[in-house]
C-alpha cells in the first residue's frame, strides 16, 4: 500500500499588525525591529543629520503607538503605514529647522548692544515675530518678511517682487490675520505691535 505523502501546514499569518494594533507591547518591539531600519532609512535620505533622523524614527514608532487604533490592517500594510508616519514626521522636522534657522538668522541681525543695552521687551518680540512668520504659508511670510525687516511699503514690495499691489496686499493681510489668531490661541502676542510690523500702507 503505497503512503499517502503528508503536505507541510502552511506557515501561519503573520499576525504583527493585528497584536501592534490590538496594544501588544512585544508587537511594537517587533515592529521597530522588523521595520525601524527602513523608517530610519528614509529619514536619512532627506535629513542631513544623522542625529535627526534616528530621532524622527524613534519620533515615528510612539505616534504610531499612541495612534495605533487608527491603523486599519485591511486597507494596507504596516509598513506602509509607518513610512507614512514617517515621512510627516521628517517634513516636520525639516519645517521646525527652517524655524530655527530663521529665529537665528533674526539674533544675528539684533543691533549690538549699547551702553545702556537693548529693550528686552523689544528683543523678545523680534524673536517671537520671527517664529511667528516662519510658520506662515511662503508668500505670506515673504511679504510680511520684506514689511517688517525691511520697513517696505506695500508699493514698494510689490515694485521690488514683481507681485501686483492687490495680492501683495492680501498676502500681508492673510499673514497678518494668522499671526494675530496664533498669538491670541497661544497667549503669546506682544503688547504693542513691535515696531516695523506692517499696517495699512
Amino acid at each position: 500500500m503505497t503512503a499517502v505523502r503528508q503536505e507541510p501546514d502552511p506557515p501561519a499569518q503573520d499576525d504583527l499588525a493585528d497584536r501592534f494594533r490590538a496594544g501588544d507591547e512585544t508587537a511594537l518591539r517587533e515592529a521597530y525591529d522588523r521595520y525601524g531600519r527602513a523608517v530610519l532609512h528614509l529619514a536619512t535620505s532627506t535629513l542631513a543629520n544623522r542625529s535627526d533622523a534616528e530621532d524622527v524614527t524613534q519620533a515615528t514608532f510612539v505616534a504610531a503607538w499612541l495612534g495605533r487604533e487608527t491603523f486599519d490592517p485591511t486597507k494596507g500594510s504596516l509598513i506602509g503605514w509607518l513610512l507614512g508616519i514617517g515621512r510627516r514626521k521628517v517634513i516636520d522636522r525639516l519645517r521646525a529647522s527652517a524655524r530655527e534657522t530663521r529665529v537665528v538668522e533674526t539674533v544675528r541681525q539684533l543691533p549690538e548692544p549699547t551702553t545702556t543695552g537693548p529693550d528686552p521687551d523689544a528683543v523678545v518680540d523680534r524673536l517671537v515675530v520671527a517664529d511667528e512668520l516662519a510658520r506662515l504659508p511662503d508668500d505670506q511670510r515673504r511679504m510680511l518678511e520684506l514689511a517688517f525687516y525691511d520697513d517696505l511699503t506695500h508699493q514698494q514690495i510689490a515694485a521690488m517682487t514683481g507681485v501686483p499691489l492687490g495680492t501683495v496686499k492680501s498676502h500681508i493681510r492673510r499673514g497678518m490675520a494668522s499671526l494675530k489668531r496664533r498669538w491670541e490661541v497661544d497667549g503669546a502676542a506682544p503688547g504693542p505691535r513691535p515696531a516695523g510690523l506692517p499696517g495699512a500702507r
